[in-house]
């Protein structure tokens, strides 16, 4: 979501407030006083900037949202950087448009509402200031003040709310994460705790986004120049970062090496927590990376356990051990997950329920350790004999030395996310491809 206002930005807003009004106008003293960074956008006259279908963006449409990236991202406005916001604001406006007409298609085929209502709008705008604490209306007049119509803001969220809530009404239910997906991806977060993490904020900048390597690679080069004068991380990657991450200010979270290009590993092995790295190019694109912090791997597990059982002395006869097996076997399907064990337990006799606690998986009983290091948070061991009984165990919680592992849940809903972002990528690819676009 787009960052807020602050005060640290409207020198810059206002900076490019007088650039951009100079620029429109044609006097030869104008553009002296404008100097070299107007000379570069002195084409922007009013008229029409792009058609996209039977939509035409006009060039006061691109005028204010230049600005409006301008303010959000932090970006000094210079000779270089205009054109770089220039087309990334054009880009911007362009997907807004072909998303809207597919939206407004798809509402008027299915008679039903997908384009967020004012309310809607005003909410999140409510966030927005919150965040940076501050009311809606000081918001909207920080923006006015800097030059940018507040009806410019409230157009992009309209977009970005109405494509989200269409992507994931129509595909979120849709998905079905297995079970074995779910497992796989823990065993690998797992077994990364255990090896070296990097917390990572990216940028990547995609050559077929803006027109060639070489585009991307002097795209990147600007956007650091913007990031060692100041510009805020977070802000830069929400604005021209073609990552999944871009929402999130192109936080990754704790990466290993194993979840990263060799090329972008061997960028970081590099770094200092707190540095920013040179442009990455790969494939399809350059990346720029900052290192917040790096961690070495975890050297213990600790694992929360819970247990149900049934006391059985060494000597117990095969018959009391069968017993007692068939009654925990019949009370695994009725444990939901710790939460519910003690319940569950108190519903067949003889059976015992308790809490045991955290610990390091190293130090648990042989029979225990194993069971504890295979299952994932919420899951029920089968019945397990030791010296002094038969037991249920349940994983209530694992972590890394402070770090938590995700529960299965959590796995389910990130990989889900990443499944509706690759799902919308492409949904708007398909659009560009069908649409007719003119840019003037």
């Amino acid at each position: 979501m787009m960052r807020a206002l602050t005060v640290k930005h409207l020198a810059a807003a206002v900076a490019a407030v007088s650039v951009l009004a100079q620029a429109a106008m044609p006097t030869s003293a104008s553009a002296q006083a404008a100097g070299a960074a107007a000379a570069s956008v002195n084409y922007l006259s009013e008229g029409v900037a792009a058609v996209v279908n039977d939509s035409i963006i006009s060039t006061y449409d691109l005028r204010q949202r230049m600005l409006l990236l301008i303010v959000t991202s932090g970006m000094q406005p210079t000779a270089d950087s205009l054109g770089q916001i220039e087309r990334e604001s054009l880009r911007s406006l362009v997907d807004e448009a072909l998303e809207m007409q597919e939206l407004h298609r798809v509402e008027k085929e299915q008679k039903f509402t997908i384009i967020a209502k004012d309310e809607d709008i005003d909410r999140q705008i409510g966030r927005m200031a919150q965040e940076n604490r501050a009311t809606a209306q000081q918001m909207v007049s920080s923006l006015a003040a800097s030059g940018v119509n507040p009806e410019t803001l409230r157009a992009q969220i309209r977009a970005e709310i109405s494509w989200q809530r269409w992507i994931n009404g129509r595909y979120g239910s849709r998905l079905r994460i297995g079970d074995d997906q779910i497992e796989s991806a823990l065993a690998r977060q797992n077994a990364a705790a255990a090896k070296p993490q990097f917390l990572v904020s990216e940028i990547f900048i995609e050559a077929t986004r803006v027109g060639g390597a070489e585009n991307a690679m002097r795209g990147a080069n600007q956007l650091i120049g913007q990031l060692q004068q100041g510009a805020p991380f977070a802000s830069v990657a929400r604005q021209f970062s073609a990552a999944a991450t871009s929402a999130t200010g192109g936080d990754t979270g704790w990466v290993t090496g194993e979840e990263l290009q060799p090329v972008l590993l061997q960028a970081l092995e590099q770094l200092r927590p707190g540095q920013l790295s040179q442009p990455i190019p790969v494939t399809d694109g350059v990346y720029i990376l900052a290192l917040r912090e790096k961690r070495a791997g975890a050297s213990a597990t600790l694992v929360d356990l819970k247990q149900a059982a049934i006391r059985l002395t060494a000597t117990a006869t095969d018959a009391d051990v069968a017993a007692a097996q068939s009654k925990l076997s019949a009370l695994k399907p009725l444990i939901k997950d710790c939460s519910n064990m003690e319940s569950a337990a108190a519903t067949v006799s003889g059976v015992i329920a308790g809490d045991l606690g955290e610990s390091e998986i190293k130090d648990l009983a042989p029979a225990f350790r194993d069971a504890a290091e295979k299952l994932n948070v919420g899951q029920i061991s089968d019945p397990i004999r030791t010296q002094v009984g038969l037991h249920l165990i349940a994983v209530c919680a694992k972590r890394q030395d402070g770090g938590r592992v995700p529960t299965k849940e959590d796995m389910e809903n990130r990989l889900v996310g990443q499944q509706l972002a690759m799902i919308a990528k492409r949904y708007l690819r398909d659009l560009r491809n069908a649409a007719t676009i003119e840019t003037r």
